[in-house]
């Protein structure tokens, strides 16, 4: 009279899972990373964008004119300072090597046009001088900058 066991099958057999303790492949490409880190580079870039003008201070003589339309290629912009210092772009030059330095640049460049900028304080003579140097240079395209919301020529302010 033997007591028999019975296999029911359950006890103590390791159960399997089908791929759940692996990593699946995922099908998808999460695109929500991609646009944070472009809106944080746009933000940089608008911030820093302002930041990349030309930085010497100079008291513009503010006239009714308007804005010219923007082009391609940086604009190349000779400075006088209000000591009557001759700048181009942010670089010191001194009037007798003005003229040289200006043809040279006038060779790398496609486009003849040129920013002059100039203290309201600098007499016009000394603007003129360096409108002809300018001119000898090879830059025939010359555009006076100043501020806006001046005085106009009818008497009314801008």
């Amino acid at each position: 009279m033997g007591a028999g066991v019975i296999n029911t099958g359950g006890g103590n057999r390791k159960r399997r899972s089908r791929g759940r303790g692996r990593a699946a492949a995922m099908s998808e490409i999460n695109v929500t990373p991609f646009v944070d880190v472009m809106l944080v580079l746009l933000i940089i870039f608008m911030v820093a964008a302002p930041l990349l003008t030309v930085g010497v201070p100079v008291e513009l003589p503010k006239t009714a004119a308007e804005a010219l339309p923007s082009v391609e290629e940086e604009p190349l912009t000779v400075t006088i300072t209000a000591a009557g210092e001759v700048l181009i772009q942010t670089t010191p030059v001194d009037e007798a090597t003005l003229i040289t330095r200006l043809r040279s640049i006038a060779a790398e460049r496609e486009s003849d046009k040129v920013f002059l900028r100039a203290d309201g304080a600098i007499p016009y003579e000394r603007v003129m001088r360096v409108m002809g140097a300018l001119n000898a240079g090879g830059f025939s395209n010359i555009g006076l900058v100043t501020d806006t919301g001046g005085p106009a020529l009818d008497g009314s302010d801008g």
